[in-house]
């Protein structure tokens, strides 16, 4: 089990959530470290398909880019393959354990996120953060209803008590909009995973969330 600081880090204001079926036959390592080379704050690991052995190699994997980039690891809902790589904290969905329960099993300073798709979900959440979507539409966040817009985006921020993270279609060409609504960035997935330079696609985006 790799060591972790105690202290917690900023919200980033990028997020990268992978999904190994969007990157087009490449291996999902080298296209985030192509993008954690380009500036990437922060990855989300989310492969909901892998057991828990390959998911924690691919963990591993990917720990090691982000420590060496000095980027923040998240892990999709499994709070105890987030431990064992010692990553910087999970991100909870819908169906994932109460906040709550993580933070007590999670070290001290590890960072909580959480998806939302309404603004009282977003008043009510204790995380450390949270996803808000979809704003765009977006394959991924389909099975969530239609895009919610930019103006409830706005309106839902306004009533959260922690940092909003814009999620769902999200592109350099939109990450202004999310920024002006409030949002203090956006989490992607197509828009650095299918890029064809993954480095680039980063670059843009952060240049265009500011």
């Amino acid at each position: 089990m790799s060591e972790r600081l105690p202290t917690r880090r900023a919200i980033p204001r990028l997020v990268v959530v992978t999904d190994r079926h969007a990157i087009g036959g490449r291996d999902l390592v080298d296209v985030v470290r192509a993008a954690l080379d380009a500036g990437l704050p922060a990855v989300q690991l989310r492969e909901k398909d892998l057991p828990g052995g390959p998911l924690l190699a691919l963990a591993e994997r990917l720990r090691a880019a982000t420590t060496r980039a000095g980027a923040l690891l998240f892990i999709n809902d499994r709070v105890d393959v987030a431990i064992a790589c010692g990553a910087d904290g999970v991100h909870l969905g819908g169906t994932s354990m109460p906040v709550a329960a993580a933070r007590a099993l999670l070290p001290p300073g590890a960072l909580i996120g959480v998806s939302t798709h309404a603004p009282e979900e977003l008043a009510a959440t204790a995380a450390d953060f949270a996803f808000f979507g979809p704003v765009h539409a977006t394959p991924s966040k389909a099975a969530f209803g239609p895009p919610q817009g930019e103006g409830r985006l706005r309106a839902a921020i306004g009533t959260a008590r922690v940092p909003v993270l814009a999620i769902g279609g999200v592109t350099a060409a939109t990450a202004a909009g999310v920024r002006a609504a409030g949002a203090a960035g956006a989490a992607v997935i197509r828009a650095i995973l299918d890029a064809p330079d993954p480095g680039a696609a980063t670059r843009a985006l952060l240049d265009a969330l500011g």
